[in-house]
């Protein structure tokens, strides 16, 4: 299937000369959403992950199907003050500030692997921070995976350490 004829793009969104990659097409495709969802399933599947980890707020829409068809968990992972329990957090560089991700304490364990899902890697830096936060739980990162991947932004260097995936990629 050709996922690239459902994503929009978006002239000036959010500030002028950007160029802003909109998925609400495919999320409204049936067919291209459960082609994209059983496609990253396989992808996170061959790195034996135990557990998903998906960054807010798309990553949620992704990473919970692929982790119900693997028969796994899931774990939300949140900007500040999101989560209801104890938090465990990092900050992070931005292209334009900082910014800080947490997850709950006992949102993964020591020794799983786990998959990292979100819908589009940009310049890394979110992906990056939850590889930080998996690791210092103990647990290992089997791997990013993504939807949609601007690969001028060079996020996938930023994440040079981990095994990555994306089922869309512009250059």
């Amino acid at each position: 299937m050709d996922l690239y004829s459902f994503i929009r793009d978006v002239p000036d969104f959010p500030k002028p000369g950007i160029v802003f990659k909109d998925i609400t097409p495919l999320l409204a495709d049936g067919g291209a959403l459960r082609y994209a969802i059983d496609r990253m399933a396989e992808l996170v599947a061959e790195q034996k992950a135990d557990r998903i980890v998906g960054i807010e707020s798309r990553g949620f829409i992704f990473g919970v199907p692929i982790a119900t068809k693997l028969g796994i968990g899931f774990t939300p992972a949140r900007k500040p003050n999101k989560l209801p329990w104890r938090t465990t957090s990092v900050e992070y560089d931005l292209e334009y500030g900082r910014d800080v991700m947490e997850m709950h304490e006992d949102g993964v364990e020591r020794g799983q692997r786990v998959a990292i899902v979100d819908d589009l890697l940009a310049t890394g830096g979110t992906a990056k921070a939850c590889t930080v936060l998996v690791q210092g739980l103990g647990a290992t990162v089997a791997g990013c995976f993504f939807l949609v991947e601007l690969a001028f932004l060079g996020g996938r260097r930023v994440l040079r350490d981990q095994h990555c995936e994306s089922l869309i990629q512009f250059s």
